[in-house]
């Protein structure tokens, strides 16, 4: 059996030993809103009742804050100048 979205998180967390503010904080850079009990139920054993499963628009939207969070913001792109085609 493959990791779940909810060991990868684990994993994630222990790795760059985050504290559930930080997981906050990481994924309201990319503007998704989490909260701490919803953390809390990620985070859980899997037996126990209030146990939720991370779904994919979490985790994505968690690793795209993390690379924000570790690299930071992209740069602008600058505008780009109209070239002229050259026809051989």
């Amino acid at each position: 059996m493959g990791l779940t979205n909810n060991d990868i998180m684990k994993k994630l967390r222990v790795a760059h030993k985050l504290r559930d503010e930080d997981i906050v904080h990481i994924c309201s850079l990319v503007d998704f809103a989490v909260s701490k009990s919803e953390l809390g139920a990620i985070f859980r054993n899997p037996n126990h009742p209030k146990y939720m499963e991370c779904g994919d628009q979490f985790l994505r939207n968690f690793l795209n804050g993390l690379v924000v969070h570790l690299r930071g913001p992209m740069p602008p792109k600058p505008a780009s100048e109209k070239k002229p085609i050259k026809k051989s």
